[in-house]
């Protein structure tokens, strides 16, 4: 059966997200959140990899040996990688001698590899491109808020280094009290902020989840008059 855009959406987003749900690609995840800019650019870059990846798989997909299948998907995913590298490079040099050992470690990111073996060789190219646009998205908000996070606590400043993603922009960002806090910039501090989030999310979907349940038990499953125990009954 073809998944809905609206399906895979959800999927990517929030019920499948592959960093806060899959636990995957973690470690480009707290290694370079440590700014909103750094977080952006390998962000972005994880989407478009992971895009052009899922659409190149499924659409060689017959041509593919299923001898060779896993190698010839990494070497699809490591040539999206290495052109995507170039062109940060090309575009942001100083960014790149920042994150470009994160950018070429893409290649080895799970989430990519696992979408293009257990959801691209298996459908249409559109599909898989839709997939992977949502997926992407979803890895980009988790490391969004992490970098956020991370560089308010830490540096008391929200998106200040963005003039290194985009050449030519003058040095900007929202500035706000306190910060400071150098655990929260480290390894460690990661872990701790990650998972606070996580616990944070997991609070609101129980909270959301135990909502819905009380309100299907209050309504019932049947509107008052379809009961079947009120049906052809005295009342």
């Amino acid at each position: 059966m073809k998944p809905s855009i609206g399906s895979l959406a959800l999927d990517g987003l929030f019920r499948n997200n592959p960093a806060t749900i899959q636990l995957l690609g973690l470690c480009p995840l707290l290694a370079v959140s440590t700014t909103f800019a750094t977080s952006l650019a390998l962000g972005l870059t994880t989407l478009v990899v992971l895009t052009v990846s899922c659409a190149l798989v499924s659409l060689l997909r017959f041509w593919i040996v299923q001898v060779i299948r896993l190698p010839a998907q990494i070497l699809i995913i490591a040539s999206a990688v290495t052109s995507a590298d170039l062109v940060l490079q090309a575009w942001a040099f100083e960014l790149h001698s920042r994150i470009g050992l994160f950018i070429a470690l893409i290649v080895t990111n799970c989430t990519i590899l696992a979408r293009a073996e257990a959801f691209a060789r298996r459908h249409g190219v559109m599909t898989s491109t839709v997939d992977g646009i949502m997926m992407g998205s979803g890895f980009l908000v988790a490391i969004l808020v992490l970098g956020s996070v991370r560089e308010i606590l830490g540096h008391g400043t929200l998106g200040a280094n963005l003039h290194l993603l985009w050449p030519g922009l003058t040095e900007t960002g929202l500035q706000f009290a306190g910060g400071g806090l150098l655990i929260v910039l480290l390894p460690p501090g990661a872990f701790v902020v990650f998972g606070c989030l996580l616990a944070l999310l997991n609070t609101l979907n129980a909270r959301w989840s135990s909502s819905r349940e009380t309100t299907e038990e209050e309504g019932g499953p049947y509107p008052i008059t379809d009961r079947p125990d009120i049906i052809g009954s005295d009342r």
